[in-house]
């Protein structure tokens, strides 16, 4: 068995299945606030708490990767080193 270090790939599959529950989601929280009983403001409000969630959401999971990817050193046997 191999232990080379290397980028690990995502599956076809496990990318279709994060997009499609982050769509059906996002649906389904759209539909509930377009349904709910209350004022244009209200449903407005919640709307653009729900954006402003996601792209936080988006942040938070970018700073981890790149926090993560930068304490492991990336090796490559055909680099000289230092």
């Amino acid at each position: 068995m191999s232990d080379t270090p290397g980028k690990q790939q995502n599956t076809a599959a496990f990318y279709g299945q994060a997009v499609a529950s982050f769509s059906i989601a996002m649906g389904a929280t759209a539909i509930g606030i377009f349904k709910l009983d209350a004022d244009v403001w209200v449903r407005s409000f919640l709307g653009i708490a729900v954006l402003y969630l996601v792209t936080s959401a988006f942040t938070l999971a970018k700073v981890i990767r790149d926090r993560q990817e930068a304490a492991t050193p990336s090796y490559s046997p055909f680099e000289k080193q230092l």
